[in-house]
């Protein structure tokens, strides 16, 4: 029944919005997401051969650096069909460098798949990425991958997802054997036993064997599934009052005779409602477990109809799409990757993006299929589609039919939220675009020669449109171009995309920390700016104070006093909130952005004709007058770090820990490893995965991931501020 030759894609087809899952895959580094991945590409007829990431031949992770690493960097997107349905699948990184990468997905995504190490349950940077999908409110299941090694361990895993995740593990099938013996599993709401007979490594896992389960021949296996399903539909009925008035009025005598079809629809509205999520097992390296975690994509994750947004249902049937990935393609440009939330898309069309406030033109519309793309005639709601022409849109801009299509949206958001009990709020007609986090690294890069610089600004302006977590700025001093990143393995791979993709070998500088600065006391100051340019002479005095607050991820904020609030026009006034921010974003100490500062402007005076642009020269002039007289502290940040390692190297990882300025804050128990909790400074950590891989003979794995940022101890803030003066 199965078809050798690969499926070509239904490019004319568009499917019922009803059978559409946009589903991400998250995980943990090596917890087999890029693997799953491929299984369901080859299980649903999309690759002839099974990739596997240790060979480097994997569809998604088709970038050079990912072959080689054998890690996934960009998240691309994949679409393929299963039973009837359209699956538009996003492959995302685990590193944490990477976190935007996931974050954009998951702002896209209808549902995700989480997948966990059987032996290892929830790790650290799984929490990151759970926490991310919790707050775009994403439907989860969970698929507890390689059951097949040794520690693998079901009831662990379960408990670390309800501790860890505080989140409702809702269990659909108990595995068949452990470790090598590990042969298929029973599915709890049909009681069929799934076997996987692989007698040779060859064999793909595409056929296996389903029966039902026989008392007789496993009463030890039929006594577990029975007590298993009994626990899962006193759970299901526990979260669902449907399910529940179900058995109580037709099966009150014997709940075990729930028909599946009732179970299984009851664990859909569970999913859906997020109060419970589903759990399947299996080993994807192994080939086993992975047609149903198909069907469970399927069955219990959203279709785009069931997913509301709120800005969507403004512009009723008219186009309305978010841009989440530009990609640069040597031949076609720009490609960016969207996902339509109402209306249809058409090439050859203009289109409004209401962020750049611009009209362009897309020439060509593609299905993705990771670096393959199938050339279609126009996409539908609920899709995620490749553009072709858009050279002015970004990560996170929305894209519209027409400036009148907002308009008409902008109106009927207005009018719902006059007559609503949103009074005075303007409602946004825009979808909301991905949140960046800020850059922790940076470093100086340059061209071979003086020739290659424009060729090296062109193809920063690329990556950075590609991956809005790079920035790129010009020191004012040194005329130097300044590369900030997410970590040394994200700056390393712009780096090395810098001389693949672009040919030039460019040189970096040392890597160095992105500290930041706050004020210790309160103060205020006075200046006064006199200049003649020209006939018009300007003359302003600016008083103003500021003064520490709580810290918080924003520079600051800026208040005039009540009178100078009615005084000053409007101009005015934003030629002095930009004064303010330029301060803000170079500190007295260390030029480096401030944090957790309030500014009171108390007084502005200024003969008639001066420009605003005085105005704001002036506040910064006072700002940084003011900011000095407050005392500088240096920021640093702090990273969260999770290393699991063996006993017997525990003491040296620990030892190594303490030389690093690091606090450990839990050591606990895995199997035979040991879970090292720790906050250190991010300075501390340069080339610390060389460290612990020569400390623990490569047996040592950790992941990191920022924390908060807090202010360096006096001795520290001398050494850094003694060696930053010898660096200038």
């Amino acid at each position: 029944c199965f078809k050798d030759d690969v499926k070509s894609l239904r490019a004319v087809v568009n499917p019922d919005i009803s059978k559409i899952r946009n589903i991400g895959i998250m995980a943990h580094i090596d917890a087999g997401k890029t693997t799953t991945t491929e299984r369901m590409l080859y299980y649903s007829g999309y690759t002839r051969a099974l990739g596997d990431v240790d060979d480097g031949d994997t569809v998604t992770d088709f970038m050079a650096q990912e072959r080689e690493r054998g890690i996934t960097i960009q998240s691309a997107a994949v679409t393929f069909d299963w039973k009837s349905h359209r699956i538009n699948l996003i492959d995302t990184p685990g590193h944490v460098d990477f976190t935007l990468e996931v974050e954009r997905a998951l702002r896209v995504l209808d549902g995700a798949v989480a997948v966990f190490d059987a032996s290892a349950g929830v790790e650290a940077q799984t929490l990151t990425v759970w926490r991310q999908a919790e707050k775009h409110h994403v439907p989860c299941v969970c698929f507890l991958n390689k059951m097949d090694k040794p520690a693998a361990n079901l009831g662990f895993s379960i408990e670390s997802i309800r501790q860890k995740l505080k989140a409702n593990p809702v269990l659909l099938q108990i595995p068949i054997g452990s470790g090598k013996n590990f042969t298929g599993v029973v599915d709890l709401l049909s009681k069929q036993k799934l076997i996987w007979k692989l007698s040779s490594m060859g064999e793909d896992g595409r056929v296996f064997e389903m029966k039902p389960l026989d008392h007789l021949d496993e009463p030890e296996l039929s006594q577990e599934v029975n007590e298993a399903r009994a626990a899962l539909i006193e759970q299901i009925a526990d979260l669902d009052d449907e399910f529940a008035e179900l058995l109580l009025t037709d099966f009150s005598d014997n709940f075990d005779a729930v028909p599946s079809v009732k179970l299984r629809e009851a664990v859909r509205r569970v999913t859906l409602t997020r109060k419970g999520v589903p759990v399947l097992c299996g080993s994807s390296l192994r080939n086993k477990g992975v047609q149903p975690l198909l069907d469970a994509i399927t069955a219990y994750l959203p279709a785009p109809s069931e997913r509301h947004h709120d800005v969507v249902r403004w512009y009723k049937d008219d186009l309305c799409a978010l841009a989440f990935k530009v990609l640069h393609d040597k031949q076609r440009g720009p490609l960016v990757f969207v996902r339509i939330y109402s209306g249809t898309l058409k090439p050859q069309t203009a289109i409004h993006n209401i962020n750049r406030n611009s009209i362009e033109r897309m020439s060509r519309l593609l299905v993705p299929f990771a670096d393959q793309h199938v050339e279609i005639p126009s996409m539908t709601a609920g899709n995620i589609a490749l553009t072709v022409g858009l050279k002015q849109t970004v990560t996170g801009d929305t894209i519209v039919s027409s400036k009148a299509s907002a308009a008409a949206a902008a109106r009927r958001a207005q009018n719902e939220s006059e007559t609503g009990k949103k009074k005075g709020e303007h409602a946004s007609v825009v979808l909301s675009g991905v949140e960046v986090p800020d850059p922790v690294f940076f470093c100086t890069i340059e061209p071979p020669t003086l020739a290659k610089q424009s060729d090296l600004e062109n193809a920063l302006n690329c990556l950075q449109r590609e991956d809005p977590s790079l920035k790129v700025r010009v020191d004012p001093d040194s005329g130097q171009t300044i590369l900030c990143g997410m970590g040394e393995l994200h700056i390393e791979i712009i780096h090395d995309r810098i001389r693949r993709e672009y040919g030039i070998e460019t040189h970096l500088g040392p890597l160095q920390v992105a500290y930041r600065e706050t004020i210790l006391h309160e103060a205020s100051t006075t200046d006064t700016l006199d200049r003649t340019v020209g006939e018009r002479r300007h003359v302003v005095t600016v008083k103003l104070a500021v003064r520490p607050v709580e810290l918080s991820s924003a520079g600051g904020f800026t208040a005039f006093t009540e009178e100078l609030e009615e005084q000053l026009s409007q101009e005015i006034k934003e030629a002095v909130e930009n004064g303010v921010h330029s301060s803000y974003l170079q500190g007295p100490l260390l030029g480096y952005p401030l944090e957790g500062v309030s500014t009171l402007i108390q007084s502005v005076s200024m003969v008639p004709g001066t420009s605003p642009a005085m105005v704001s020269a002036c506040v910064s002039r006072c700002m940084l007058k003011a900011l000095r007289l407050a005392g500088g502290q240096v920021l640093e940040p702090l990273m969260s770090l999770e290393v699991t390692v063996g006993e017997e190297h525990l003491s040296s990882v620990l030892g190594d820990l303490a030389q690093r300025r690091g606090t450990v804050r839990d050591i606990q128990s895995r199997h035979d490893n040991k879970v090292l909790l720790a906050t250190v400074p991010l300075a501390e950590m340069m080339g610390y995965s060389t460290i612990l891989r020569t400390l623990t003979s490569g047996t040592a794995t950790f992941s990191l991931e920022l924390d908060t940022y807090e202010a360096m101890n006096p001795h520290d803030q001398n050494t850094l501020l003694k060696r930053m003066a010898g660096l200038s």
